[in-house]
């Protein structure tokens, strides 16, 4: 069904009996015009007509446009009742849930456990955690690492306190190698005093913040570890720690789940592969 607009309508209307009469007077041919008039006549016809045409159109292009939002319409409505039964679905399996829920508190607090079966629990519990931290190796306060590279053994503060281990480096020169941050530093010789240089990729950066300074942007490299049975490649921030006593700290990123620290003893840590390097 086509959509007729008032003004269309009203204007077809009004020039639908005088397009009827100037067509019947021409063809009947009731009175005589001269080429002029015949020629304005034509004319006033030809625009006439086109008007006709444009009006249409018009009609046309709104029964397209009704056909359209009819359609939309129609998708509306199928999306509004899918809508429904989703909400009907939704509200079935809450209730479901909640029954669920119900019968699962109900059925805990006929089964609650007795005194016996709490202790048996409490004991699991204890002799699992009795376990976990007897697989664990227990270190001093310092203990004797082995780093690689240099490939060199360093005595190491071992400080549960650090999350980071750090590594004593001095004159440190940043640069690039095939568009990657490079450094090249220096480490005190354990052995003979001298510096040993040497050259790693930079990972990432760190701020750390001492007591009564500015915090300070670090270098962060990874080198091989090996203390005790612990073969690891650890990050190590890079900071001048002459000051200390150890050039080596290792922190937990080292130590967590695999170690005990017990800071009255030292040097406890032994290995075979550490046996092997210190021969050497």
């Amino acid at each position: 069904m086509g959509i007729y607009h008032p003004r269309i309508t009203k204007i077809i209307k009004k020039l639908f009996v005088p397009i009827v009469i100037l067509f019947l007077l021409i063809s009947c041919n009731v009175f005589d015009m001269n080429p002029a008039e015949k020629e304005n006549l034509v004319k006033y016809n030809q625009i006439l007509q086109e008007e006709l045409d444009v009006y249409a159109d018009l009609e046309e292009e709104l029964s397209v446009r009704e056909a359209a939002i009819t359609a939309r319409e129609a998708e509306l409505v199928t999306l509004f009742i899918d809508l429904l039964k989703k909400e009907k679905s939704l509200e079935i399996d809450q209730i479901e849930f909640t029954s669920k829920k119900e019968r699962i508190l109900a059925d805990l607090r006929t089964k609650k456990p007795n005194n016996n079966q709490r202790n048996i629990a409490a004991r699991n519990l204890n002799n699992s955690h009795a376990d976990s931290e007897s697989n664990r190796i227990v270190l001093g306060g310092v203990e004797r690492v082995f780093l690689d590279p240099p490939g060199l053994f360093f005595d190491a503060r071992i400080d549960t306190g650090a999350k980071t281990s750090s590594l004593n480096a001095l004159d440190m020169v940043e640069f690039e190698r095939d568009g990657k941050p490079y450094i090249k530093f220096n480490i005190i010789h354990p052995g003979t005093g001298e510096n040993t240089e040497l050259t790693r990729q930079i990972r990432r950066y760190v701020r750390i913040k001492e007591h009564m300074n500015e915090s300070q942007r670090r270098p962060i490299v990874r080198l091989r570890v090996k203390l005790a049975n612990i073969d690891e490649r650890v990050d190590f921030t890079l900071v001048d720690r002459r000051k200390f006593s150890q050039q080596v700290l290792i922190g937990r990123n080292l130590l967590q789940d695999l170690a005990i620290v017990d800071v009255s003893k030292k040097f406890t840590a032994r290995s075979a592969d550490t046996s092997d390097h210190e021969t050497e």
